[in-house]
């Protein structure tokens, strides 16, 4: 049973032909060439030892192959689809056009007989609208107080977001955020990562004049602000995710994410919730970070 904030499922997808997705390059300043001959390989067994890792924790993971060249982003489900404790499941319309071709029915197929699936929404067609809003990478969620949090960029649709926040019965705040270059932050969850008893974010990209309406939500919802540097965002520090294990709430981050954490913010953390860093460089290189590898499934075992 999963607590409302953090669940104790994922689906993580393993790639058989990772690279660097060249139709992202342009507007994920997080994302470089993986220079390796051998990125594919070391992504495939990347992916392995999160799993793994997840496992011996105790969360469970429903890990699925991918053997297609088309979808070199795949490794990060959590932008189309989301699934929520009410029985919803959401699909969402991608940016990049080779991005559409992740949403895959097996994995529906797969959540709906093995957990109760009240409704599904497809809004994938959007897309062709040029209509964009990539699941849990565009809004974080505080599942308990029934918020998301979403930075509005190319891929993160503001009309698109009241939209399905409606729908889902939650309050949208919606605010900007900007990287040195003045650039669009393009996924929210790189900025942010909201656990249950606090709230990690690079307050410094976000206008000023929005920030005080961010903090008053924090205080409400009695959340500990572990503010991040720049350079902290830049180590993938806000692309991490509270997950439910055996021996009670884990963070799951990346090696790199955890490295660049002082140590006054790591104890702030475990008040609540065991580190659990994993080392991911290929996958990084892509982008995104062990958040994103992550498919929450807050849905309800049949």
């Amino acid at each position: 049973m999963s607590a409302l904030q953090t669940p104790n499922a994922v689906v993580m997808i393993r790639p058989h032909h990772f690279v660097s997705n060249p139709q992202t390059m342009q507007d994920n300043a997080y994302q470089v060439e993986a220079q390796s001959v051998h990125a594919s390989e070391l992504a495939y067994k990347e992916v392995t030892y999160v799993a793994d890792t997840l496992i011996n924790a105790g969360v469970e993971v429903h890990l699925f192959e991918d053997e297609s060249r088309l979808t070199p982003d795949s490794v990060f489900p959590n932008n189309w689809f989301s699934t929520h404790s009410d029985g919803q499941l959401v699909t969402y319309p991608m940016y990049a056009p080779n991005r559409r071709a992740e949403r895959r029915l097996d994995i529906v197929e797969f959540l709906k007989q093995h957990y109760h699936v009240a409704s599904i929404t497809d809004l994938s067609q959007l897309a062709q609208s040029n209509l964009f809003l990539e699941g849990t990478g565009s809004m974080v969620m505080d599942h308990i107080h029934k918020i998301a949090f979403a930075v509005e960029s190319k891929r993160t649709c503001a009309k698109l977001v009241e939209q399905v926040c409606q729908q889902l019965g939650y309050q949208a705040h919606v605010f900007n955020a900007f990287d040195e270059q003045k650039v669009a932050v393009y996924h929210t969850n790189v900025l942010m990562c909201v656990a249950t008893e606090f709230v990690m974010i690079g307050l410094d990209m976000v206008p000023i004049e929005q920030q005080s309406a961010l903090l008053a939500h924090f205080k409400q919802q009695n959340k500990t602000v572990i503010r991040l540097s720049n350079a902290q965002v830049a180590h993938f520090c806000g692309n991490a995710l509270e997950l439910q294990g055996e021996q009670g709430r884990v963070l799951a981050l990346s090696q790199t994410a955890f490295d660049a954490l002082s140590d006054e913010q790591k104890q702030t953390i475990e008040r609540s919730a065991s580190l659990l860093p994993m080392s991911i460089p290929t996958l990084e290189s892509a982008g995104g970070s062990i958040r994103c590898m992550l498919g929450g499934v807050h849905l309800q075992k049949r």
